[in-house]
């Protein structure tokens, strides 16, 4: 799934720049909702593997473009928007398990929760289909012959945007970041249970932790980026990360761990957001190109978990941890240095202040 969805998904960006994107966010909700009623009425790995490839690349066309859309909403306020979109996205992996432990102790079962959430899905299209897309770049009446041409022209404007510095740095400094985000979340448990030796209920705490104040978090930062610029905050942020991630690595003592794993999630809480809203700044009027930019820079990313993996297979994973590291400082050495005003060979870009 995610190997289709690499080569799908830089399409469907694209075209939401330079086709009706209205269209492609509410098709691709019908297969996101066709994916989800598959996956609950799946018997066997086929089926179950077929779900999941149509689920990728819909997942992209109805959620990411319409968190491009959200973007061009109000294009100076990328940073505010996107904590608010972070922020929902936290409610849903706080809830999301709840809501699953309950359709089990219910006895629905983890089939009926899908097959649930299909249901919503169908219905969250049919409230959207009577809004408006502002910001959809191309009118309904554009004619599909013009599609190829269209779709032509905003590849190589991707590709053109992809040399700009700017944009690189954005899109190098969102993958570095995760290390300390979704790659960390990946390897708490099993770092908790294999390297720190508590039960898996107590690495369950840990993760537990981890997202409920990584959910305050990203609430807390709402109101912060009314009062304070995002870049001013993340250098905060990335020098108390850096400071604390040695110390939680180094105590023996379990809840000074889990102490210590909260202030990080709190910490690291609008680096997403900040990076991403920045990454929507320096291509104005192009959001669909920077889902196509950031889906393609993510399947590189893809291989970080692998070499961490190998490092720990080979050295050891409380070894192995210490490669996250390269997260804040990489976000240290890139928010801290100076791009040059950075030009665009065509006349759609403008210059953009790093």
């Amino acid at each position: 799934p995610g190997i289709f969805s690499g080569m799908v998904e830089p399409f469907i960006g694209i075209l939401g720049d330079v086709w009706q994107r209205r269209k492609l966010v509410l098709l691709g909700g019908v297969f996101f909702a066709v994916a989800l009623g598959l996956t609950a009425f799946s018997r066997n790995f086929e089926i179950l593997l077929l779900s999941f490839v149509i689920f990728y690349p819909s997942s992209g066309a109805f959620v990411s473009l319409s968190q491009a859309t959200l973007m061009d909403s109000d294009p100076d306020r990328h940073e505010q928007n996107m904590a608010r979109w972070t922020f929902s996205g936290s409610l849903g992996v706080v809830f999301g398990p709840l809501a699953l432990a309950a359709f089990v102790l219910t006895g629905i079962g983890w089939r009926g929760g899908y097959a649930f959430t299909a249901l919503a899905a169908l219905a969250l299209i049919a409230f959207s289909r009577k809004y408006s897309f502002r910001g959809d770049p191309i009118a309904e009446t554009q004619k599909d012959s013009n599609i190829a041409k269209a779709l032509l022209t905003g590849f190589k404007d991707a590709y053109y945007s992809l040399r700009r510095k700017d944009v690189l740095k954005w899109l190098v400094l969102l993958e570095f970041s995760d290390l300390m985000l979704d790659i960390l979340l990946g390897f708490l448990a099993l770092y908790l249970v294999d390297v720190v030796g508590v039960t898996p209920a107590q690495a369950g705490l840990g993760v537990g932790v981890w997202l409920t104040v990584g959910l305050i978090g990203d609430f807390l930062l709402i109101p912060l980026l009314e009062r304070v610029r995002g870049l001013d905050y993340l250098r905060i942020s990335v020098v108390v990360e850096l400071v604390l991630f040695p110390v939680f690595l180094l105590v023996p003592s379990y809840w000074i761990k889990i102490f210590l794993l909260g202030i990080l999630g709190l910490f690291n809480a609008g680096w997403y957001s900040i990076l991403k809203g920045n990454l929507y700044s320096s291509l104005p009027g192009q959001s669909g190109t920077v889902m196509a930019l950031n889906n393609l820079s993510g399947l590189v990313s893809t291989l970080i978990p692998l070499g961490i993996g190998f490092l720990a297979q080979r050295y050891g994973l409380s070894t192995a941890m210490w490669a996250l590291m390269l997260g804040p400082l990489a976000l240290l050495v890139g928010i801290t240095g100076k791009i040059g005003r950075v030009g665009a060979r065509n006349g759609r870009h403008g210059d953009s202040d790093s």
